[in-house]
């Protein structure tokens, strides 16, 4: 077996860490940067952009800044990305913010090196580009997505009202500024959605197939961060918060190259169809796709129960063991008021066809270590109404 590890180029980590950027985009001879963000991390009364332009303007380095960033970014967005991209001038692209912005960011770059895929909607699945991104500077204001390590990014199809991904080692940005400065001023239902999301990603890449001993201790590392630190975090300690934005690189690190599961590909729907923000989806997901995947997890459990300090984690009976790790990630995501239903967030019984034959369709979800099927699915959203 070959397994394959994709990591960006350089990664910056700690507070202070985009007062990089400058040093990295003139040893690469970069000379204007095109910063894509969203409208509110963009507002001078939030201020997070302008703590990068501030980073810029001090060192002379000239930039433009694309808004046009929404929640689950449609395929329109990337589209006019690309156009005011192309009037810019600019020779790289920083990918400012959360998922969005980032994978907006990815889109563009992608598009722009490779126009045969100017449809944007050919990139789904492994895409078959040919030339690198537009070099790409990933800088993460949420905890989470780690889109800033990853090769992966997710567009809305808004005329079908769906979510798909695309999976292409061109995307990946050339340099990660994980900086917790930024991720400080999440409010308390993002540090929530996104740390789920983290956690998600941590347990989907541990027990995946693809898994092996190098993903394995990525991934085993983010489940143990995460579980000792989502919670504070959310409650507004400042250390654990920075310990969250490391623990989201780190599992990016693995899933990005081996893969993903059942929640992500039953949650990509639900933000498709439904709008429903990410993390919040994968929040629902995690714990009931846990119990559908326990029998089929091998020892692993144990590690994660070991996580969440259940004291019998390598002791116990491994069938109540399992049960406890599922129990254990359910009751933290009750305790952060997480929903824990699809009907708390707009599905109804007409919904459940067509989210379940997107969610067989969707490119993460062969990677769960039991297979699924259509009527799986079904049963699993229908007992989450």
């Amino acid at each position: 077996m070959v397994y394959r590890m994709i990591l960006n180029q350089n990664a910056y980590f700690g507070r202070g860490a985009i007062k990089e950027i400058p040093g990295a985009a003139k040893a690469r001879g970069f000379k204007k940067a095109f910063i894509v963000t969203d409208p509110v991390l963009a507002d001078p009364k939030v201020g997070t952009a302008k703590k990068v332009t501030d980073v810029l303007d001090a060192a002379n380095i000239p930039y433009e800044v694309f808004t046009n960033v929404k929640p689950n970014p449609p395929v329109e967005c990337i589209k006019d990305g690309v156009k005011k991209f192309a009037d810019s001038g600019a020779d790289f692209l920083i990918g400012l913010g959360g998922g969005s912005p980032q994978d907006t960011c990815k889109g563009i770059g992608i598009v722009t090196a490779n126009p045969e895929f100017a449809d944007v909607l050919s990139l789904e699945g492994v895409a078959d580009t040919k030339n690198p991104s537009v070099p790409i500077f990933g800088v993460p204001t949420t905890a989470g997505t780690a889109s800033e390590t990853t090769i992966n990014y997710v567009v809305t199809d808004t005329a079908k009202k769906r979510k798909f991904v695309a999976v292409d080692p061109h995307d990946i940005p050339v340099v990660a500024f994980v900086d917790p400065d930024l991720t400080d001023g999440m409010p308390r239902g993002l540090k929530v959605a996104t740390g789920l999301d983290a956690l998600t990603h941590a347990i989907e890449g541990y027990i995946t197939p693809g898994a092996w001993a190098l993903s394995d201790t990525l991934s085993l590392k983010a489940i143990q961060m995460i579980a000792k630190n989502l919670a504070k975090s959310a409650d507004g300690d400042v250390e654990a918060g920075e310990q969250m934005a490391y623990a989201s690189y780190i599992t990016g690190m693995a899933y990005s190259n081996v893969g993903l599961g059942l929640v992500h590909g039953m949650a990509h729907p639900l933000g498709g169809r439904l709008n429903v923000a990410h993390g919040v989806a994968n929040g629902i997901l995690l714990a009931p796709v846990m119990e559908y995947n326990k029998d089929f997890s091998g020892e692993k459990y144990r590690d994660i129960a070991a996580a969440f300090d259940l004291k019998d984690a390598y002791t116990g009976d491994l069938e109540t063991v399992r049960e406890e790790a599922v129990q254990a990630v359910h009751k933290l995501t009750v305790d952060l008021k997480n929903p824990t239903k699809i009907s708390e967030v707009g599905a109804t019984d007409a919904d459940l066809d067509p989210l379940s034959a997107d969610a067989l369709a969707d490119v993460c979800t062969p990677g769960n270590p039991r297979k699924a099927t259509l009527e799986d699915i079904k049963a699993l959203y229908t007992s989450l109404m």
